[in-house]
């Protein structure tokens, strides 16, 4: 349990990034679903406009801290690969 003022305070910050990050996490998990969908479907036209709407907000995750740089660099990539090959199909 937080004693000192400073670390109330931080757990009172801690709580609110907690909160931002989530949101964060689950958005980028929204547009990652929306390509997988649309590769599912069929779709090719869907799958690449879901996957050009889904790099911004991934990398955006990265800037953030809420995604390691690797790991989403790692998902854009086998997603790409995976429209690449829906349209090549």
């Amino acid at each position: 349990m937080a004693n000192t003022p400073q670390s109330k305070k931080r757990a009172r910050q801690i709580e609110r990034r907690t909160d931002v990050n989530k949101a964060r996490r689950s958005r980028i998990r929204t547009f990652i679903r929306k390509v997988e969908e649309a590769i599912a479907s069929g779709n090719a036209d869907a799958a690449k406009e879901a996957l050009q709407a889904a790099q911004p907000e991934l990398m955006r995750g990265v800037t953030k801290g809420v995604v390691h740089k690797n790991t989403a660099s790692r998902k854009i990539s086998r997603l790409a690969a995976r429209v690449k090959a829906l349209s090549a199909a």
